[in-house]
């Protein structure tokens, strides 16, 4: 059952898919109309999944589900997945790569790989304070609180000397 990603309870469970472009605005409510046709339909050994979703900085998109009411299945899951893939080929797009990085330029949000992410550390062009995005948050309360955080605060400091 779709529900508004903001009445989710904190302790919801969360996916973070980042892509390697920004989507454009017709992208965006595109893929945001497939994801509610997603999300009502999408369900756990038949029983509906209380999840919804957000899309935030024009490249992120985060899943959520309340397991109080139905936990997430292997199944469920590996139905998201394969949304998720679908849309990486119907927008030529990057979501399923957890190799890379999302930090903040000021307000613009870059995209690197991990090698060259590493590459600027060395180069001091990002910093222990470069704002990163840990897409290894698990939950909503993780999301609110450490998910844009300082590289030294996330896994990302270990390529900052």
């Amino acid at each position: 059952m779709l529900v508004e990603f903001n009445t989710l309870p904190e302790h919801s469970k969360i996916w973070i898919y980042q892509a390697n472009r920004s989507f454009s605005e017709t992208e965006l409510e595109e893929i945001g109309e497939k994801l509610k046709v997603f999300i009502t339909n999408w369900t756990a050994h038949g029983s509906d999944l209380n999840a919804g979703f957000d899309i935030r900085y024009k490249r992120f998109i985060i899943l959520a589900i309340d397991q109080d009411t139905q936990a997430a299945t292997g199944c469920s899951i590996d139905a998201s997945v394969h949304f998720i893939q679908q849309l990486e080929k119907e927008y030529s797009v990057d979501l399923m790569d957890k190799m890379n990085v999302s930090y903040k330029q000021g307000e613009f949000v870059a995209y690197k790989t991990l090698t060259d992410f590493r590459a600027m550390a060395k180069q001091k062009a990002v910093s222990k304070n470069t704002i990163v995005f840990n897409n290894l948050v698990t939950n909503i309360a993780e999301l609110n609180e450490n998910w844009e955080v300082p590289a030294s605060d996330s896994w990302h400091n270990r390529f900052l000397n």
